[in-house]
């Protein structure tokens, strides 16, 4: 069975925001649809599904480093504001946001409070812990049947360029024999052309001799 350590992070993400979708307990509030996730972001996500990706992207961060609260994942969350000509300087990410995710993560069963040392915060429960192994087994999966069948294509695009060069190539050899074909035939008939005139020449003298012998 595969862990989130297995495969890539962002693919993921993706399958399980889309897993996320299936469950009721998690819905984007009315609100999701022009809030930003934080003030160093100039406008709103631009994904209509952007809840469910953070959603799936928070509880990856629990599986990771839990127990974790809302302090630190507005910390993960944040990033440098854009104050023109002004110095950048770093903003946590919106608290609000987070907080209404962890509640749902939590009422569908997939994260729970607990303390830990001096730490606290939420941790992945069984179910969320086998929610994430799942799609990871998944993509770990279908991972070498699309590596085969990305080396397949391959292998049918060097055929057609293998074949596409063998046939610029008998064609290049073809015409090069043409040309060498004609050079010949015209070499050949050079001479021919040469011999006719000094035999003409050489009928004319001799028809100018029995001329004079005559007269």
């Amino acid at each position: 069975m595969g862990t989130i350590y297995d495969c890539e992070q962002s693919e993921l993400v993706e399958k399980a925001s889309e897993e996320l979708k299936k469950v009721n307990a998690i819905k984007a509030p009315s609100w999701a649809a022009f809030v930003k996730t934080g003030v160093h972001k100039e406008r709103p996500p631009v994904e209509g599904d952007w809840w469910h990706t953070r959603a799936a992207s928070v509880l990856r961060q629990i599986y990771r480093k839990g127990p974790i609260g809302v302090s630190k994942l507005r910390t993960a969350y944040g990033g440098k504001k854009n104050r023109g000509y002004k110095t950048e300087h770093f903003y946590k990410g919106s608290g609000s946001i987070l907080r209404k995710i962890l509640q749902q993560l939590e009422a569908a069963g997939f994260v729970k409070k607990e303390e830990k040392n001096v730490h606290k915060g939420r941790v992945l429960t069984a179910a969320g812990k086998k929610f994430l192994d799942n799609i990871a087994a998944q993509i770990s999966i279908a991972r070498p049947q699309q590596k085969k069948e990305a080396i397949k294509a391959e292998a049918k695009t060097e055929s057609r360029e293998a074949k596409s060069e063998a046939r610029k190539t008998e064609r290049k050899e073809a015409k090069s024999a043409s040309e060498e074909k004609k050079k010949t035939e015209h070499r050949e008939a050079k001479p021919k052309e040469e011999k006719q005139p000094a035999a003409k020449e050489s009928q004319a003298k001799d028809n100018a001799a029995s001329m004079i012998k005559d007269g």
